[in-house]
């Protein structure tokens, strides 16, 4: 679906539903978009979110260690959320807005 713009515009404009959301959900969701299969394209994509987050467009809620290796067992699994700022960037960026 969103192949055509950077895999971060493409990670704030799911986010623009409001919900709340675990990064494994969202970087299971790109890797499939973008076909980055395998464990560097899945820590890439991780990383990105990591990056919005620390840049105050995603608010991390809840963490929770991957006892099932849902995403990469031990390790540590954030719930994230789009803040108000998040959404006038990814408004910026040409994204529909919510």
């Amino acid at each position: 679906m969103g192949t055509n713009r950077p895999i971060k515009f493409r990670i704030l404009e799911l986010f623009l539903d409001g919900e709340e959301h675990w990064n494994y959900e969202i970087v299971s969701k790109i890797q499939e978009e973008y076909n980055m299969h395998g464990n560097y394209g899945r820590d890439s994509i991780n990383f990105d979110i990591i990056e919005l987050a620390s840049g105050g467009m995603l608010k991390d809620l809840e963490q929770k260690v991957d006892e099932e290796g849902i995403y990469k067992k031990g390790f540590l699994l954030h719930k994230y959320v789009i803040t108000d700022f998040g959404k006038v960037r990814g408004s910026d960026a040409c994204i529909r807005y919510v």
